[in-house]
């Protein structure tokens, strides 16, 4: 299978390099001084599984997605609704399009209709731009379960996890997602096929809605968050909050919440994504988690106060960054 990755930042391009390790045709699509050393020197990665180097074919052209069978989308979900018209236009016709976003994906209601027929959230398709631009027969899920971080331009520090949870928005059991399966293995990686994938992505949303808005405003690690028993009790209520505004949505949790707890707890000396983003000054993704959560709730009339606490902080602080950045 041809692949291309698009996005090719921590998470991209460790998939890339391990896609690429297990005899896969793999592009990366990237840009500036990370793929300038990736086309260069490849991928660096230096992982407790084993350092190696792998050296797809990197470029800056999202035309080179035409030839791909599979293509990997691990850009942040703000970027979506800019990028989806330019690619839904260079896709092959029976192209498979993972998306590796964090929170509620934009696809989430493509047949699983919400509350009241909902089909889309403004906080994640915004006047439906990505919905018009990209057919549904395109679309499998993805729910990451890998903390990887740039440590330098074309090396990726790998820290823990090797797990891509993928599955069909309908739930179906699709010869694709089983050849994807087989590529992310052959690579060294996990790719279960997951007739519940939005059991899944729940899972992972809980963590990331309280997770990440925390550690960005305290510049805690995931480890540090466990520090005082006050936070652990946050933390928890977040969850609860979430696991409410699921339960309506006829979601089953897999593990209990306290274990989803303890597992984030224990990946220690991590900073999240949306921390590492505010210490590169980069815009910060928060809208597909506490703003899917708040939006999905105000459908549901569902109680979430302390999401709705983390939305407004996380919020301000983004827009306070950008004004400074334009004042600048």
């Amino acid at each position: 299978m041809r692949f291309a990755v698009l996005g090719a930042g921590a998470i991209g391009a460790y998939v890339g390099a391990a896609l690429a390790r297990g005899g896969a045709d793999v592009t990366l699509i990237a840009r500036g001084a990370h793929l300038r050393a990736m086309a260069a020197d490849g991928v660096r990665v230096h992982s407790p599984r084993g350092d190696f180097t792998a050296r797809p074919h990197a470029t800056d052209d999202i035309t080179a997605i035409g030839d791909a069978d599979v293509v990997f989308v691990a850009l942040k979900a703000y970027s979506l609704p800019e990028i989806a018209p330019r690619l839904g236009s260079v896709l092959a016709p029976d192209a498979a399009v993972v998306w590796a976003q964090n929170g509620i994906p934009w696809w989430y209601f493509q047949s699983a209709p919400g509350p009241g027929g909902l089909t889309g959230l403004e906080s994640l398709d915004p006047s439906g731009v990505i919905a018009a631009s990209i057919e549904p027969r395109h679309n499998v899920g993805c729910v990451v379960y890998s903390a990887t971080e740039i440590v330098e331009p074309g090396v990726i520090r790998h820290i823990e996890g090797t797990r891509f949870t993928i599955g069909e928005p309908d739930g179906s059991e699709s010869e694709r997602c089983k050849q994807i399966s087989a590529a992310f293995a052959a690579g060294g990686l996990r790719a279960p096929v997951e007739a519940r994938l939005r059991d899944q992505i729940w899972l992972k949303l809980v963590g990331n809605v309280a997770f990440n808005p925390i550690t960005t405003l305290t510049g805690a690690t995931l480890g540090e968050l466990g520090l005082v028993p006050e936070m652990r009790e946050l933390l928890l209520t977040i969850f609860a909050e979430c696991a409410a505004v699921a339960d309506r949505l006829g979601i089953t949790f897999p593990v209990s919440l306290d274990r989803r707890l303890e597992a984030g707890l224990a990946v220690g000396d991590h900073k999240t994504s949306m921390l590492q983003d505010l210490e590169a000054g980069k815009r910060l993704e928060f809208e597909c988690m506490t703003g899917a959560v708040v939006e999905l709730a105000e459908h549901l009339n569902e109680p979430v106060p302390a999401v709705r606490a983390m939305h407004a902080c996380v919020k301000l602080l983004d827009e306070l960054r950008q004004h400074a950045a334009g004042g600048a």
